[in-house]
């Protein structure tokens, strides 16, 4: 039978988890209510109480019902997330459903993203039409938009905290029959190295022909889109060395940061492959662009600069050549400080799909400050630094890149064997 853990403070939400508990059950699904409260006292009887929780922090109720909120949330957070991952060790874990607020959605996705990728987590929050970023992270929760509050049963809540309850059902059945959470191990045992590129749709022709490469080699090229999520998805599982190399050809995350765009993966960017000394090729894809949102939300300082509209979502900037120029110390510092591999590859003839000779991002002179600093910046240091006279998307530019990283992988390999 498949369980549900199903966690919130059911001292104001309770009889909501009450309905979701009711529903999962009709479908046959065992249930886990946890009790995240703080305040009062449950509307609906836990199977796991808020004391449960609060002694699973190394912390008391009492105790923690004198702290500030932000405090206390803390505490409980880290309690259920122990009380998941020990019930998830047992077997007796098949997905997490939970609902809320601003901090019933802080606290239950933190013990969503301790759980391994594969396991069903799914959060209903009135959070969730607008960044959820800071609670997805770099799993796999999936974010139900409510609507309206969590606050009550009502025509409009309903059905969708039936929905909700219908789909964990169908994902816990599935994960319980073939359990299927992708855990570093399972990764590292199989045959195939495993290497992380990065790619957007400006620079997709030359990932494309780069992956097709390095799958001809033997790799296994698991793809992150560079939106923000997925270059934080990126840089978090290049840290927990799961990757023998990085293929990081898109780095518009970067720009996004600098100039202060909506797709900015933090200013973290672009440094755990070199932390963890993972071999690494890069790449200047899609950094002659800035991402904004709809058009009309614009700032004004940018409405001079050339804009393009890429969808009604998104709209996008052309950087100006300061701004490659800082863009080039940036990366060159993050670079320097590699304890692997790395070696930079820049094409000269365009940095994506709109910045080719016919394009309207075609800007050499942008273009030029930002290899002029990098040339600069690595001329005296351990990271390689080559142009090619071509754009980021020809076939050959991406099968060269992905050649050089089947180079450095396979060097290090031989180093590491001798050294061992």
């Amino acid at each position: 039978m498949a369980i549900v853990a199903l966690v919130g403070t059911l001292d104001t939400k309770g009889t909501e988890y009450g309905r979701l508990r009711d529903h999962l059950h009709r479908h046959g699904i065992e249930t886990i209510l946890i009790d995240t409260g703080v305040i009062g006292e449950p509307l609906v009887r836990p199977d796991i109480t808020h004391s449960d929780v609060a002694r699973a922090a190394g912390d008391d109720l009492r105790h923690l019902r004198e702290q500030d909120r932000g405090a206390a949330v803390t505490a409980m957070a880290r309690g259920a997330t122990a009380i998941a991952l020990d019930l998830y060790a047992a077997g007796r874990l098949h997905g997490v459903l939970a609902l809320g607020g601003s901090g019933g959605t802080s606290m239950a996705t933190q013990v969503m993203r301790a759980l391994p990728i594969g396991v069903p987590k799914l959060m209903v929050s009135s959070m969730a039409s607008g960044n959820v970023a800071p609670y997805v992270g770099a799993s796999d929760i999936t974010m139900m938009y409510s609507v309206v509050d969590i606050a009550g049963v009502n025509r409009i809540s309903a059905p969708l905290l039936a929905n909700a309850a219908d789909a964990m059902a169908g994902m816990a059945e599935g994960f319980a029959r073939s359990p299927r959470a992708v855990r570093a191990e399972d990764l590292l045992a199989d045959g195939r190295p495993l290497v992380a590129a990065s790619m957007a749709g400006v620079t997709t022709p030359g990932v494309d022909a780069a992956r097709e490469r390095l799958t001809q080699l033997g790799y296994e090229v698991l793809v992150f889109h560079a939106s923000g999520t997925g270059g934080r998805s990126l840089e978090a599982l290049a840290g927990q060395g799961l990757f023998a190399g990085v293929l990081d050809l898109t780095l518009s995350e970067l720009a996004d940061d600098l100039v202060g765009g909506i797709l900015t993966a933090g200013p973290d960017r672009l440094e755990a492959a070199g932390r963890a000394g993972v071999p690494q090729v890069v790449s200047l894809g899609a950094l002659d662009m800035v991402k904004f949102g709809p058009l009309a939300t614009l700032p004004r300082r940018f409405r001079d600069r050339m804009i393009r509209v890429h969808n009604p979502s998104i709209t996008v900037v052309r950087t100006t050549a300061q701004e490659c120029a800082e863009l080039g110390r940036r990366i060159t510092a993050k670079l320097r400080t590699a304890t692997g591999p790395t070696a930079v590859l820049a094409p000269l003839r365009g940095l994506s799909t709109l910045g080719v000779l016919s394009g309207p991002y075609h800007d050499p002179r942008a273009d030029a400050a930002l290899v002029a600093e990098l040339s600069a910046g690595l001329s005296d240091s351990d990271v390689e630094f080559r142009t090619f006279d071509t754009h980021i998307n020809d076939p050959a530019f991406g099968r060269a890149a992905a050649e050089r990283l089947h180079r450095m992988i396979d060097q290090q390999s031989v180093t590491t064997a001798a050294t061992a």
